[in-house]
């Protein structure tokens, strides 16, 4: 008995952390999501240079070396948001979506980089 119920728990954890993971999201799905659910979020984790320099509309910036519970908690919000996180290339946003699935963000989408955005950017402040 003791044995199952270790087992069980095992696998509880297992299914958890693979829920737990950011799927990858095309240009044209995260738009899609983005107009079709107005609680979902672009997340720019890039410096804030970079995201004065070009940006896709409606993003919201949160370096991904900044992401912690607290700064997530305060821009990201409740845990079940969809949140569509990219950067210049895609390793930060990796970085940055793997970490906001570990801190238990189960809607998290990772689009890579922004040079893969066809639908229009916007510059400046």
């Amino acid at each position: 008995m003791r044995k199952a119920i270790l087992l069980f728990i095992a696998l509880a954890a297992a299914a958890a952390a693979v829920q737990a993971q950011p799927k990858p999201i095309s240009p044209r799905a995260a738009r899609d999501l983005l107009a079709s659910d107005k609680t979902a979020l672009l997340l720019d984790v890039r410096t804030r240079e970079e995201f004065i320099d070009v940006r896709i509309p409606g993003a919201v910036l949160l370096p991904f070396d900044a992401i912690d519970a607290a700064s997530a908690a305060r821009v990201v919000g409740p845990k079940d948001r969809p949140v569509v996180v990219y950067c210049r290339t895609g390793r930060r946003s990796a970085v940055a979506a793997s970490t906001l699935a570990s801190l238990g963000y189960r809607n998290v989408y990772n689009l890579g980089g922004i040079g893969a955005w066809p639908y229009g950017t916007v510059r400046g402040e």
